[in-house]
């Protein structure tokens, strides 16, 4: 039998038939040889993934094989483990969820996960949350954030889960499509996701004052069927949505420095102009891409980040 994983918890799965409703739901464990064929990561089986399965007889699944993935979102599981963590698959288009409030969210992270989007060629966005605490000076950063991103191509949505600002354009952008929400914990994902989903009932945290840093709320990916939220029987149109625990790091894997340019879409049109076809873009001579940093067409920032990446790359193969 043919099945969607729905939600991951340890060593169990929550799998829904190819042809079942949200209401059926097969609890499934994954077959034992399966995790000794050389793979490194601690979760062969995500969020997202079409699986092969056989019903036993006390009602539960066995994963017996993990169809082929369209794309995913992969990180690296700890800071030195050489193992990476598959956190959904399949993903119409990832939504990374930031805050200039409290705790801030750098641009660095934000661009950590794009990188990554666009290296498994996945639609991108950021979602500013929180702006109903906006002072002054953060809406000048904001409107600075959105201007360089949507330079770039990646549609910025100033969302308030409080307010309201921003639910209707984040849902249209959802429509019709699986969307995976990442980002740190403390920027008001849980609080979002209630918003866009009324009924969704996502348990909810508090900042930390002493650490400026968001508990926990979240403990499991998890996918959810949202297709009546904008229409119902034939004029659903499939949506689900993918909330994830928040990530503290998010450590990048199976990238080579010499292509990470490749992934900052401003870069890549401009790096037929470097004089040298390996230009890592640090150094070298009629650097086309550092020509567009100091003409301004590539933003400073986003530079920035990518030296910041690259030296990470550097040392994690040196590890």
């Amino acid at each position: 039998m043919k099945g969607l994983v729905l939600r991951t918890t340890g060593s169990w799965y929550r799998v829904r038939p190819e042809d079942g409703s949200g209401e059926d739901v097969v609890d499934c464990r994954l077959r034992g040889n399966y995790r000794l064929r050389g793979n490194r990561q601690t979760n062969p089986v995500a969020v997202g993934d079409w699986v092969e399965y056989a019903l036993q007889e006390d009602g539960t699944g066995v994963i017996a094989e993990v169809c082929d993935r369209r794309n995913y979102i992969v990180r690296r599981a700890t800071k030195l483990s050489k193992q990476t963590h598959v956190i959904a698959a399949n993903v119409d288009r990832l939504c990374v969820v930031a805050t200039l409030a409290f705790p801030r969210t750098s641009t660095g992270f934000i661009d950590r996960l794009l990188v990554t989007a666009e290296a498994y060629h996945i639609p991108a966005c950021v979602v500013l949350n929180k702006v109903d605490l906006y002072d002054e000076g953060m809406r000048a950063v904001h409107d600075d954030l959105r201007a360089m991103y949507e330079a770039v191509g990646y549609p910025v949505c100033g969302v308030s889960a409080l307010r309201g600002d921003g639910i209707e354009e984040l849902r249209g952008m959802m429509k019709g499509r699986t969307t995976l929400f990442c980002g740190h914990s403390g920027v008001g994902k849980s609080a979002l996701l209630n918003a866009l989903v009324p009924g969704l009932d996502l348990r909810v945290g508090e900042v930390s004052d002493w650490s400026e840093k968001g508990r926990h709320t979240t403990t499991f990916a998890e996918m959810f069927d949202i297709s009546d939220l904008w229409g119902c029987g034939e004029d659903a149109l499939p949506t689900f949505l993918i909330d994830t625990p928040g990530i503290k790091e998010f450590g990048m894997v199976d990238f080579r420095p010499e292509e990470l340019s490749h992934f900052f879409p401003e870069m890549r049109a401009v790096l037929h102009g470097c004089r040298f076809a390996n230009c890592t873009h640090r150094h070298e001579p009629q650097c086309a891409v550092k020509e567009a940093v100091e003409a301004g067409t590539v933003s400073t920032e986003r530079y920035n980040n990518y030296l910041g990446i690259y030296d990470q790359i550097v040392a994690d193969k040196v590890l």
